[in-house]
């Protein structure tokens, strides 16, 4: 990584830091500059604005969170479908609770949502994508035999419902067991729901 590559990512990072600690709204280039140990004038090199930024800061963290960032379809296969929904979900929900300024700055963004298109926009496409990467894993489990033809869009579905309400209760309440309701959830699809309904 190149020096510039490195301050960029610098600010990057102290940029998130600070939106979680004190809003976007309060954060100025004086204080990303004196945290990431450059003159005001060098955020400018990478930033012409703080629109900018923060447009940057957002299309990483959608980047991070969208479903092809967890969930690859082409891993699933008959025999481990199951176990890698219930994998790659914990996962998520694990990167989720080691991030400690991720839900700060999630709720920061969507408050922007409330006021600017493009992050309303920008959000509702994330949710859609998992709306449909669901329904495309969920296709992939008929042909598997492993869900019938009826509902399958509904239970991918909740699937995406479950996922998303998880991570917004994370950003609430802390002692609720995320992990096994997950895991609830995915039996709960899978469970007697197979082609030959013989489960």
């Amino acid at each position: 990584m190149s020096k510039s590559e490195e301050t960029l990512a610098s600010i990057k990072e102290v940029s998130y830091q600070l939106f979680a600690e004190v809003g976007i709204t309060k954060t100025t280039y004086s204080m990303i500059a004196k945290a990431v140990g450059i003159a005001k004038p060098s955020i400018y090199y990478y930033f012409k604005s703080k629109e900018d930024l923060i447009a940057a800061i957002f299309e990483d963290l959608c980047s991070a969170i969208q479903f092809s960032t967890f969930f690859e379809a082409d891993t699933f296969t008959k025999d481990n479908f199951e176990e890698k929904l219930v994998e790659l979900g914990l996962h998520m929900i694990d990167e989720q609770a080691k991030d400690p300024y991720y839900n700060r700055v999630l709720q920061e963004y969507m408050l922007m949502s409330t006021r600017y298109p493009f992050y309303h926009e920008k959000l509702l496409m994330i949710q859609k994508g998992y709306l449909h990467g669901f329904e495309m894993l969920m296709e992939k489990a008929k042909h598997f035999g492993l869900v019938s033809d009826q509902a399958s869009a509904a239970k991918a579905h909740m699937l995406a419902l479950v996922l998303d309400n998880i991570g917004n209760f994370m950003m609430l309440v802390e002692h609720i067991d995320y992990k096994q309701i997950w895991v609830e959830a995915v039996s709960g699809v899978l469970k007697g729901s197979d082609a030959s309904g013989s489960k």
